[in-house]
């Protein structure tokens, strides 16, 4: 069994995944190399799930972060998912310790079809 050490960490968007995953295939094909299951699949959800290009998700991040009630990994999941409505971002806030305003939620799904 091989064991592989993490390199590196950060945080990235789902259409930013998409993007990677999509080099890694076209690598894989260039050298003929089988693509795993998990791959594969990993592939077809990126695909599935994702809304937005990687750089549109990226600014998304960066505008949402200035926001006043906003964590990164909040910011990050918001990108990530895309919501269109006020029940889809409570969601996303669900497990913080305040809740946002009719004004703020607004503010930032304006933010989120501004990125779509």
């Amino acid at each position: 069994m091989k064991v592989k050490g993490i390199i590196n960490e950060e945080r990235i968007t789902l259409p930013e995944l998409r993007e990677s995953l999509l080099k890694v295939e076209a690598a894989r094909l260039e050298s003929g190399k089988e693509m795993s299951y998990e791959l594969r699949r990993s592939i077809e959800h990126a695909n599935h799930l994702s809304k937005t290009s990687a750089e549109k998700s990226r600014e998304l991040v960066e505008k949402l972060q200035t926001l006043e009630k906003m964590k990164p990994d909040i910011a990050f999941r918001i990108a990530s998912v895309m919501p269109k409505s006020r029940d889809e971002l409570r969601a996303i806030y669900a497990k913080e310790r305040f809740t946002l305003s009719g004004e703020e939620l607004d503010e930032i799904l304006d933010l989120v079809l501004a990125h779509f």
